[in-house]
């Protein structure tokens, strides 16, 4: 099995993880709160990575990069975006509802990879990006 697989499928199952325990922390919480409380661990625990791994030297790249560290800034606001509207979504709605509609991001993104990228997609591609589409809307819906 490809590395490139293995680490989606851990993504996959540990996304999952963030709906469950999302949906059990939020009962009695704000939702800012709760996400900004999320954040500042999730920043913890991966400064904590970096120093573990040795990488610490590696923030000058960032630093002297204006443009990548502009770019990675956009898409962390874009990230907190996504949770704070994730945890709003779980908090007032079914996990089995919310979870498949932010799973649109992945048509979504495959629509701006090839807008953005000039990424081609196969027929067989495009037609799992219909499925995917249906499917979730199935779930969520029905």
């Amino acid at each position: 099995m490809s590395a490139w697989l293995i680490y989606a499928l851990l993504s996959a199952i540990t996304a999952a993880l963030v709906a469950i325990l999302g949906k059990i922390g939020l009962q009695h919480l704000d939702v800012n709160t709760a996400t900004a409380i999320r954040a500042i661990v999730m920043a913890v625990f991966l400064v904590g990575v970096v120093i573990v791994q040795g990488k610490l030297n590696l923030i000058n790249t960032f630093i002297n990069d204006k443009k990548a560290l502009f770019i990675i800034a956009l898409s962390g606001i874009a990230g907190a975006l996504s949770w704070l509207f994730y945890f709003m979504a779980i908090k007032e709605g079914k996990v089995s509802q919310v979870a498949p509609i932010d799973k649109l991001s992945v048509v979504i993104a495959v629509i701006f990879a090839t807008i953005l990228f000039g990424e081609k997609i196969s027929l067989l591609a495009g037609i799992g990006v219909v499925m995917i589409s249906a499917g979730a809307i199935l779930v969520a819906l029905f």
